[in-house]
């Protein structure tokens, strides 16, 4: 009895020791998965470092894409008929548009004369004086300063 008692307890103590080794290697397996898991998620976050180089390779990729997609939407614009000049751009490339309201109205017959005897005398319009400024004198530019 005492025999069979030993190696119950013996055998007992064995299988104790073997679970718990295999207990403590599946938390240590679980633990480097999980710090396997943790260094691919810094290396995610930690890029390339910033050199002079590397920002310059990176600058002329950027350039050329970029220009691409200028290029692209050049092409979009000439082919939808969407690339149309601003005012001054027009007047700066075409110098005939500098006249061409005057031959317009010329090749049309319709010349606007412009009496300018209305405009030499400032006596004969018939301006209300500015109760609140009695020196004011429209023709004068030095009566508009007030006092």
């Amino acid at each position: 009895m005492v025999m069979i008692f030993t190696l119950v307890t013996a055998v007992q103590e064995k299988l104790n020791e073997i679970v718990d080794q295999i207990k403590t290697r599946r938390e240590e397996e679980k633990k480097q998965r999980e710090k396997e898991a943790e260094e691919a998620e810094k290396q995610l976050f930690h890029g390339t470092p910033v050199t002079i180089e590397n920002f310059l390779n990176w600058k002329a990729k950027f350039d050329a894409e970029l220009l691409e997609i200028k290029k692209k939407r050049m092409k979009e614009e000439e082919q939808a008929g969407k690339n149309k000049l601003s005012g001054k751009q027009l007047f700066e490339t075409d110098h005939n548009l500098d006249t061409s309201d005057i031959q317009f109205l010329e090749d049309a017959g319709n010349n606007v004369e412009v009496d300018e005897s209305l405009f030499q005398e400032m006596d004969d319009l018939e301006l209300e004086d500015d109760e609140g400024y009695p020196d004011y004198n429209p023709a004068d530019p030095e009566s508009d300063s007030t006092d």
